[in-house]
């Protein structure tokens, strides 16, 4: 039976999100959204990656000295000169994990 409500509820959530893909056309849009959904990934972006750097657990924040924010600057700093989403993300995981586990 749960496995039944899971299939079903995926079902139900891919339909609701590509039908809203599928019947938009690109050209009824106006230059004017054009240019502001061009901003939505750099809005959401951000609202998803910093609690998850910033916040603990329980909602408050973290301390400057936290194993993520060292991960996320370093992630940051290898995203800027390397300009390779493999190499940031590996560099942050090694930085956070090195921190964590070793020091």
């Amino acid at each position: 039976m749960n496995w039944i409500s899971i299939t079903v509820a995926g079902i139900i959530t891919y339909l609701t999100r590509m039908t809203m893909v599928a019947i938009i056309n690109r050209n009824m849009l106006s230059n004017n959204i054009k240019k502001v959904l061009n901003y939505v990934p750099s809005a959401v972006f951000p609202a998803i990656i910093f609690p998850g750097v910033f916040l603990n657990d329980y909602g408050a924040f973290v301390e400057i000295n936290d194993a993520k924010i060292f991960g996320a600057l370093t992630a940051i700093a290898v995203g800027l000169f390397s300009k390779n989403i493999i190499a940031t993300i590996a560099a942050g995981l090694i930085s956070y994990w090195f921190i964590i586990f070793l020091l």
